[in-house]
């Protein structure tokens, strides 16, 4: 008798249970190949280290001109072939360069004022977020990136795996010679007072699982601490593809990153940190001819 009794209000339960909504992996994982677009070979690069691990970048030709020619020319002059990673700070930044600050630049690297650090809002295709942010008047995304903006100039924010320039005081802005990724929650206080040249699209566990530095900034003491860049390249062995960020799937993807209704969670957030929004990218075999 029991069962008969409770059956149907256990059925009623299943039936009026909400669908859990699809979460922001499972939105990527089925969008459309139309939905993806590739990214320049021109604009990537691969970092080997002594080890063995390889971490690959993408540069950013839409921001920091000055900056970035500069990374082109330091490359090709293998400029960073033999450095090594010099800083390991926790839940801040990795740097790599030249310790010694010995070794010859190639010629011809350009001095790059300040506004190099921003670029005009108009041209950037910019969709924004519809949530608040402490650093800027609006965020949101244009060509594929995280952009933050004052309305008029725009500017890329110091979101985990960005990867941007060192320098020394103002008036100096850096040549380029001396790179840092972010490795830890967003130092967004350093918007718009460094140049911002791109962002690591894969492997950098090889980079923020490095032992921590632990004189002054988190540099190594010793030279022994290091490691050592055998080189960093144009080019990528790999195809790589960004989400459109004008695409349906960005859209989904962008909302439910704000709002999750998917199993696990019980209190959607209602918002979302423009560097908790990363623009999905993937990897396409070379070899396998993509997909």
């Amino acid at each position: 008798m029991t069962k008969y009794v409770f059956a149907p209000f256990a059925l009623l339960a299943i039936a009026s249970a909400p669908e859990a909504a699809p979460s922001p992996a499972e939105i990527v994982s089925s969008a459309p190949a139309t939905a993806w677009q590739d990214i320049a070979q021109e604009d990537l690069l691969e970092m080997t280290l002594a080890n063995g691990s390889v971490v690959t970048i993408q540069l950013v030709h839409e921001f920091a001109p000055v900056h970035v020619a500069n990374i082109r020319k330091l490359v090709a002059a293998h400029f960073w072939d033999g450095t090594s990673i010099n800083r390991v700070q926790e839940n801040y930044v990795v740097q790599w360069g030249d310790a010694t600050e010995k070794k010859a630049l190639p010629a011809g690297l350009g001095t790059a004022p300040a506004s190099d650090y921003v670029r005009p809002l108009n041209g950037l295709g910019f969709l924004p977020l519809p949530y608040p942010d402490p650093y800027a008047r609006r965020v949101g995304h244009g060509h594929g990136w995280p952009i933050a903006t004052d309305g008029k100039q725009a500017w890329l924010p110091h979101c985990f795996g960005m990867i941007g320039v060192g320098r020394n005081l103002a008036p100096d802005t850096g040549n380029g010679a001396e790179l840092y990724v972010v490795n830890g929650h967003a130092p967004r206080h350093l918007d718009r007072n460094l140049a911002v040249v791109g962002r690591v699209i894969d492997g950098i566990s090889a980079l923020t699982t490095l032992p921590r530095g632990t004189g002054a900034l988190g540099f190594y003491e010793k030279p022994e601490e290091r490691t050592f860049i055998t080189s960093i390249k144009a080019g990528s062995r790999d195809r790589w593809q960004n989400l459109r960020i004008e695409s349906p799937s960005f859209a989904a993807y962008s909302l439910a990153r704000a709002n999750r209704h998917d199993a696990f969670f019980n209190v959607p957030a209602g918002g979302a940190d423009i560097c908790n929004v990363p623009v999905p990218i993937r990897k396409l075999s070379v070899q396998a001819g993509g997909q």
